[in-house]
């Protein structure tokens, strides 16, 4: 653990511990109200089989994407809607729309 020091008025420096934040802990503060119509999808299956590194899976903060016996799976509850899967897509493969008014996720403190 690193020791961070941090200045209090005109006292010396106190230290304290810097701690690390997980992107679990960073997406538990989240809310999530879940649309039954899914607001991305894969445009056309079969171009994700031409796909070889698989960029959507590896980029997506949520684990959305999943890769099972030759097909992609979308998993569209989880997601953040931050957009990232669409940009790392070479094909532009993956279709995305807003979720319904109310709907998707809600950042608690920001």
């Amino acid at each position: 653990m690193t020791q961070v020091a941090e200045t209090v008025g005109a006292k010396q420096p106190v230290a304290r511990p810097k701690t690390a934040v997980l992107i679990e802990q960073k997406l538990y503060l989240d809310r999530y109200k879940v649309d039954e119509v899914s607001h991305l999808w894969i445009i056309d299956r079969e171009t994700c089989l031409k796909c070889r590194d698989k960029p959507c899976i590896i980029t997506c903060p949520a684990n959305v994407y999943d890769w099972e016996e030759e097909k992609i799976t979308v998993a569209y509850d989880n997601c953040v809607e931050c957009g990232a899967c669409r940009i790392v897509c070479p094909y532009q493969n993956i279709g995305w729309r807003y979720p319904r008014w109310g709907l998707g996720i809600a950042h608690r403190y920001g």
